[in-house]
């Protein structure tokens, strides 16, 4: 789309507003509001804005910050009010010298993404994030309540929870996300959209456009959408599981080999033992908040040991069972993934860590087919290779802050403000006194 078009795209939606959309470090989407009468100096010149109160920004950079806008992310956000329609542009961020700022979450994608590109290749990413609905439970948010009493899978003729859900995968088909299902999650209240592998940056642009939307039209119905990955003891947390496959300039597939018993070729070997061996520190932009490793834990189909199966779903990576004639859809599923993350920074660790697997040509251990590793005892997990992911993010960062790679895919201005900022939050967890903790000693201490 070029500045033409993007004009008459306005017009046609009667759009009044433009939100210049971005995010902090930790995944949170920012946004600057203009009027559209304002769009076409900002396509000229960009916006400038004061970085000093965004996460991850103003401590290393002088606070002025300066927006580009990639016009082909425009998208009309269909909730708002006709009279006061608003669209929006994502943009990618420069300092005041005209250079990309190297705290920018979407440039690091973008980096990594000229890594590939500079091979001849495309990176593909399709998640499946998984959220919940709860009902507004009056000033309680402790004790969230699930929207629906549906399962896994679940059919009802005439529900609500099928209503908003639907109304949701129409919203987000007219934003572009080219749904392709959307169904009920195992646990109370819990639901899975997916949409349409795409190239990484569109890919990432998509779980916010969806994170977003999914919260507007929630509210929009009384409820409350949240992404948490473990909102409530005892039932699934909501993961988003990656897959994951490299396309060359041709359109074909580079992980798929006939001759190979998994129709993996040698590439695709590469990729996924370089995931396998930096899993315990990409978990930490992967599973990036407190919560996250309240889901990583055996039961609950969330994988926690480090391996590779076909179908084995205990796993950390999977690979789908292959379909003949279907060559473009061999990929290799991470597991581990949950929808706190920040998906810039989460595809360009999940990226590095592959491309230093193909670039030292590791291969992986022996899959893990015909057994579910959580009913392996530890002497058993230790004979055959099976490493743990870690047990709390203070621990994931731990390993973050010793891996090379990742910390070279992420660039150092991001780690060094991501790795702040989590290590903030994990300060702020170990302090707090918890209802567990009152309800486990206050009587008996």
């Amino acid at each position: 789309m070029d500045a033409k078009d993007l004009f008459a795209r306005t017009r046609e939606d009667g759009v009044k507003f433009i939100a210049l959309q971005f995010t902090d470090v930790t995944g949170s989407v920012k946004s600057l509001d203009i009027p559209v009468e304002q769009l076409p100096g900002a396509l000229e010149n960009g916006v400038w804005f004061d970085g000093s109160s965004v996460e991850g920004f103003a401590r290393i950079q002088e606070s002025d910050m300066h927006l580009r806008v990639d016009m082909d992310t425009y998208a009309v956000l269909p909730w708002t009010p006709a009279d006061l329609r608003r669209a929006r542009l994502f943009c990618d961020i420069y300092t005041p010298d005209g250079q990309p700022f190297p705290g920018d979450p979407r440039g690091a994608l973008k980096r990594m993404i000229a890594k590939v590109e500079a091979r001849g290749w495309t990176y593909n990413v399709g998640p499946e994030p998984e959220f919940f609905l709860f009902k507004r439970n009056g000033s309680d948010t402790i004790h969230p309540v699930p929207f629906d009493v549906g399962g896994y899978f679940d059919f009802s003729p005439n529900d609500d929870a099928v209503r908003v859900r639907s109304e949701l995968m129409d919203t987000l088909n007219n934003m572009g996300l080219e749904i392709e299902v959307g169904h009920h999650e195992v646990a109370l209240g819990q639901h899975e959209i997916d949409f349409r592998f795409a190239e990484a940056l569109r890919t990432a642009d998509n779980v916010l456009t969806l994170k977003y939307t999914v919260k507007a039209i929630a509210a929009q119905h009384g409820l409350v959408a949240s992404f948490m990955p473990k909102p409530i003891f005892g039932i699934n947390g909501s993961g988003m599981h990656c897959h994951q496959s490299l396309f060359d300039a041709n359109g074909q597939n580079l992980f798929f080999d006939p001759t190979d018993a998994f129709n993996l070729s040698p590439l695709a070997y590469g990729f996924i033992s370089g995931q396998l061996a930096h899993a315990r520190a990409l978990s930490a932009v992967v599973a990036p908040s407190v919560n996250s490793y309240k889901r990583l834990v055996p039961g609950y189909e969330a994988p926690v040991y480090v391996g590779w199966a076909q179908t084995n779903r205990s796993a950390l990576i999977r690979i789908p069972r292959f379909t003949k004639g279907l060559d473009k859809a061999v990929r290799a599923e991470l597991r581990c993934p949950d929808p706190s993350c920040n998906p810039y920074l989460a595809f360009a660790a999940m990226l590095g860590a592959a491309l230093d697997g193909i670039d030292q040509g590791l291969t992986p251990p022996a899959p893990l087919q015909n057994v579910n590793v959580y009913h392996l005892t530890a002497e058993e997990r230790a004979e055959l290779g099976v490493r743990e992911l870690p047990a709390s993010l203070r621990e994931a960062l731990q390993e973050l802050e010793r891996d090379s790679v990742l910390r070279e895919a992420l660039g150092e201005t991001v780690f060094e403000a991501f790795f702040r900022a989590k290590w903030e939050e994990w300060d702020q967890y170990r302090i707090h006194v918890m209802d567990w903790e009152v309800q486990r000693y206050l009587e008996v201490a």
